[in-house]
């Protein structure tokens, strides 16, 4: 597959709506990007957590937009708040937390 490349414009997306207040709109499909990445904006309620996972078979990236994220890789605990990037590799359990007060967004890659 040859792709030209994908302009997403801002209201566009997939949106999948989890809880009250946390959703999710995915921008790029790994379908539409021969399956290179996947690219999604996570809307955080505050206290709303991951579970301890990890990917075998690819990286993952977090930047935060507003609010503040509490990333746990391996035994590593940090927060991050706008601007942070945080960096997760395949292979190595993490999970986050949004432990602000507010809701948070962040891109997920």
């Amino acid at each position: 597959m040859s792709i030209q490349g994908i302009v997403v414009q801002p209201g566009q997306g997939l949106v999948a709506n989890y809880t009250p207040g946390r959703s999710i709109v995915l921008k790029l499909l790994c379908g539409a990007t021969d399956d290179s990445i996947m690219l999604f904006e996570e809307t955080i309620p505050a206290g709303t957590k991951s579970t301890l996972h990890l990917h075998h078979d690819s990286d993952e990236v977090a930047y935060i937009l507003s609010g503040e994220i509490t990333f746990k890789m391996g035994d590593e605990v940090t927060v991050g708040g706008p601007g942070a990037c945080a960096f997760m590799p395949r292979g190595v359990p993490h999970a986050w937390k949004n432990t602000g007060a507010q809701a948070a967004r962040a891109l997920f890659l």
